[in-house]
């Protein structure tokens, strides 16, 4: 009989792409997932370090599934991932019913792991700058969409991120490994796949840019919709933008994380660029891909940011009018170097800079929306929807799309639907007729 594995995520696609990468190497040892930790024999929690109220959602969770040991003590625990390489000194101390704590360089090693006899947890955070986990294939979560890691890894060393420091220096994927791993999920009926990478757009291979990689992949039969994330403003290239203009199965969305409009905070937070060179990359975008949808990531109350600084991303917000962004109030994250410094914007205050923020992005997402109804747009069915009788996709720009149809449409199915009413996270509408 095959033993059950069981995996919960938190945190980024990155983190999301590993979970589908440990279901794929367990497979070969005959492991298969279940959705139930009361029926697993080896439990995961795969963890994120980037903000403290996601290590303090892992340690509940932790706890209570080690009341499944209770009374199956036979059952492997473990906390893989970012957190397992952040606190690896504290987690045993801490959680003491913890099996195994695993970081993101090992997982190739977590089958020969659990097929051995230990009498103490078992730690293993060694970070391996040559391991990028080629001949792995990960495991779709649908059947329909799957996320393919080309870069591990990250060089830029944001002062706010601890990314660098549990994930490794930056390394790229080879081109005909990457390639070879989208076939491999095309063949199992995969129809789109994300590129990810912490800079995914600072790929390399040899000659070869991501530009070259976007094409290479495009080229995949029975793949019908590439994305990536997250680049980073200071990698693209006048070939990344040529390359989402001109190569159809590239969709037409682009996250790309400003942080802030400050260039005294840009500065600050080591990004690299500074907001006019943020603003010319998106104009560049908008004049060669017209229908793009763009998207963000912000933060306000990081170290020093005064009212003046602030003003400055809330005047972004007007000027660039993004689809839809992620939006943060800092808080220090031990292992960066903004740890160093003083958190010296009170609460108060980036509370009430949040929810101005979320504010005026949520009225913007709105409009945007809104101006969409009357529109036709192609949507890959990916199943029914939360409410009503009705189905869900994502439109091209990666809109959430949810519609009514007179049919059973196929999963993974591309459905002409027709907008007759919006929201500032979701467009409504109708599927429509053959023409």
């Amino acid at each position: 009989m095959p033993r059950k594995l069981y995996i919960e995520t938190y945190g980024c696609q990155m983190n999301v792409a590993d979970t589908q990468l440990i279901a794929g190497e367990l497979s070969r040892f005959g492991y298969e997932s279940t959705d139930s930790p009361a029926d697993a024999d080896v439990m995961l929690v795969n963890t994120c370090a980037i903000r403290e109220n996601a290590e303090v959602r892992v340690w509940g969770r932790l706890a209570h599934l080690a009341e499944c040991k209770k009374t199956r003590p036979w059952v492997t625990l473990g906390i893989v991932g970012c957190m397992a390489q952040h606190l690896r000194e504290h987690i045993q101390a801490k959680a003491p019913y913890v099996d195994l704590v695993v970081g993101p360089d090992a997982y190739r090693r977590l089958g020969d792991i659990l097929l051995t006899d230990r009498d103490a947890p078992f730690v293993d955070v060694r970070l391996d700058r040559k391991e990028l986990y080629e001949g792995v294939d990960p495991r779709s979560d649908n059947g329909l969409t799957a996320f393919v890691t080309v870069e591990r890894g990250c060089d830029k060393f944001c002062t706010f991120c601890i990314v660098p420091y549990v994930r490794g220096r930056e390394r790229s994927v080879p081109m005909d490994e990457v390639v070879r791993s989208v076939r491999a999920l095309a063949a199992d009926g995969v129809r789109e796949v994300t590129l990810l990478g912490q800079t995914v757009n600072a790929w390399r291979d040899g000659d070869h840019a991501f530009g070259d990689l976007l094409a290479a992949v495009a080229q995949v039969e029975g793949i019908e919709r590439i994305r990536f994330t997250s680049p980073h403003p200071a990698e693209f290239t006048a070939p990344i933008v040529e390359a989402m203009a001109q190569l159809d199965r590239v969709m037409p969305a682009l996250h790309l994380p400003l942080q802030s409009a400050s260039d005294t905070m840009l500065e600050r937070m080591n990004r690299g660029h500074t907001y006019a060179h943020y603003r010319d990359l998106v104009r560049r975008f908008r004049d060669a891909i017209p229908d793009i949808a763009i998207t963000t990531d912000l933060i306000v109350g990081f170290v020093g940011e005064s009212e003046a600084d602030f003003e400055q991303t809330m005047a972004a917000v007007e000027e660039i009018r993004w689809d839809a962004a992620f939006m943060f109030a800092y808080s220090p994250r031990s292992g960066t170097k903004a740890h160093e410094w003083t958190d010296d914007v009170p609460e108060p205050d980036k509370n009430r800079r949040l929810e101005t923020l979320i504010g005026r992005q949520e009225a913007i997402s709105a409009e945007i929306n809104a101006a969409q109804v009357g529109r036709r747009f192609e949507v890959m069915v990916e199943g029914r929807a939360k409410r009503g009788n009705g189905w869900w996709g994502r439109t091209p720009q990666f809109k959430n799309a949810v519609f009514d149809s007179p049919r059973e449409p196929r999963l993974g199915e591309l459905v002409t639907m027709t907008v007759t009413s919006s929201t500032a996270h979701t467009l409504i509408g109708e599927e429509s007729p053959s023409t």
